[in-house]
């Protein structure tokens, strides 16, 4: 059985390398590797922004979730799904006629201020490492169970593959990659686990005969948790680099808002059919309740190794490898495309030297540049993912800094005109050191270790000081200068030509 499955897996991986040459031949510009060439349709991209957000938390995760609480497991995955769904209603038509390449130069054309930019390509650079590095880790776990290698082989050699595929053709390979991890995750999940599970549980009646009544409420996980969900995941899904850079792919405005749209209800769906995989396996495998109830991630592997025949097993096994490689994948550009765009003439500004990031001169060598920057940072976040063997708590401060920091100035600057440079910059400084600051504190009150860093209060007070600081700085400071309102509106309008933010 363990021969069947690894050689799915291994055929599987080779079809990742395949679709990154195909996508090497759709790439000839920096919107080719960067975006796709802002020319995804419907399908396509409904497939990429569903295989993005969808990893192995909410694959993995969230049957592990369904075992251990029942339906109020697919929390964490409606949450995410809710996120893009009114990310894609509400602001995701307004990102996509911008035409840019990252989040810190929204802010750049919003507010006309380097101050009100600077500090937010940094934040964003650490989120997407550290969630790049998590996914990889993620991964290489799977790798280590199917073919009994050491942690660091495994993130090696899993790492190598997405590095491989997401350097040789930009957004273009990963999106057609994308396709079939979305394939593969929805079939091993709706058509495979869902109904051999139920089935060796004898159906939903057997299972709601057999399971405590709390399993079938929607708040048996905790008020409390549920509402971190979305405070941490469904916020997050608005302001992430790797979620708009997804959005900055679509073909159209109408693309960004409906495609994504019907990606946030397919969420909230699979993230209920992975709760009834969970609740099933919950009846089917009895004697893992003691296991999953330190490590709730266990239920998944055991329910393709002990409930599904030969070979299928494999395929769910691929599903899993899918989920988490496509949002390494999706980390991965997203880094890459921060750390030159963002962070690089910032850095270089500190040296008393101008960095000015010229994507129209020489596409060819454009194309070459990026590829060396999603190398190198692909190396990285293969040597943190190998060094931080729990990299959680660094995603979660990521998470919390980014909600905490940038989430009042991004959104403030989407639906408030009266909004400031000034009045953003003090929002993101004063949001991000409250949320440290109380993550900092609770941690040395707690006796257990990351108390402070896993509790709810740092991003509630960062998320309240934040907004306090944007409205009061923004109202008592000179209005944005009229001419960078007049050029954002017509960004907005997308009637300009303009592709992409220069910065010096």
């Amino acid at each position: 059985m363990e021969i069947v499955n690894g050689a799915i897996v291994i055929i599987y991986l080779l079809g990742m390398l395949a679709f990154g040459w195909w996508g090497k031949t759709r790439t000839h510009s920096n919107s080719d590797f960067l975006v796709a060439g802002r020319r995804l349709g419907p399908v396509l991209y409904t497939g990429t922004m569903s295989a993005l957000v969808l990893g192995g938390a909410s694959t993995v995760g969230g049957v592990g979730l369904g075992y251990k609480f029942g339906l109020s497991g697919a929390w964490l995955v409606a949450a995410i799904g809710i996120g893009v769904a009114a990310l894609s209603l509400f602001f995701a038509p307004k990102i996509q006629r911008l035409k840019i390449f990252t989040v810190s130069q929204m802010l750049s054309l919003r507010y006309g201020s380097k101050t009100a930019t600077n500090g937010s390509g940094v934040v964003m650079l650490g989120y997407t490492l550290m969630l790049a590095a998590t996914s990889t880790g993620a991964y290489a776990t799977v790798f280590t169970v199917i073919f009994g290698w050491d942690r660091w082989l495994a993130i090696l050699i899993g790492g190598a593959i997405v590095l491989i595929y997401s350097t040789i053709g930009g957004m273009w390979s990963i999106t057609l990659a994308d396709q079939v991890q979305f394939f593969i995750t929805t079939v091993g999940v709706f058509a495979l686990m869902l109904p051999f599970t139920l089935s060796s549980a004898g159906g939903l009646s057997a299972i709601r005969d057999r399971l405590e009544a709390e399993f079938f409420t929607w708040d048996g996980i905790g008020t409390q948790t549920i509402i971190t969900y979305f405070v941490v995941y469904g916020l997050g899904m608005l302001i992430g680099q790797d979620i708009w850079q997804r959005v900055f792919t679509a073909r159209t405005d109408k693309v960004a808002q409906w495609g994504g749209l019907t990606s946030g209800v397919y969420c909230i769906i699979y993230g209920v059919a992975g709760a009834m995989v969970g609740m099933g396996a919950r009846v089917a495998l009895p004697g893992l309740a003691e296991t999953a109830k330190d490590n709730p991630d266990v239920v998944f592997g055991t329910v393709a190794s002990d409930l599904l025949p030969i070979g299928l097993g494999g395929i769910v096994l691929a599903a899993a490898l899918a989920a988490m490689m496509s949002t390494a994948s999706g980390a991965l550009i997203a880094s890459a495309t921060v750390a030159r765009n963002d962070v690089l003439p910032v850095v270089a500004n500190l040296f008393g030297r101008t960095v000015q990031v010229d994507h129209e001169s020489n596409p060819e060598e454009d194309v070459k540049s990026n590829r060396y920057w999603v190398l190198g940072l692909g190396v990285l976040i293969m040597l943190l993912a190998i060094v931080f063997t729990d990299v959680v708590a660094a995603l979660t401060i990521a998470y919390d800094i980014l909600v905490g920091g940038l989430l009042v100035s991004i959104l403030g600057g989407l639906i408030w005109r009266r909004g400031t440079g000034i009045g953003a910059a003090s929002s993101m400084a004063a949001g991000a050191l409250v949320t440290l600051g109380t993550m900092i504190y609770l941690e040395i009150q707690a006796e257990a270790p990351f108390a402070g860093v896993y509790a709810n209060e740092p991003i509630y007070y960062g998320l309240a000081i934040s907004a306090i600081v944007y409205v009061v700085v923004s109202l008592a400071t000179k209005p944005t200068d009229d001419s960078v309102l007049a050029h954002w509106s017509e960004r907005l309008s997308g009637h300009s030509t303009e592709e992409g933010v220069r910065r010096s």
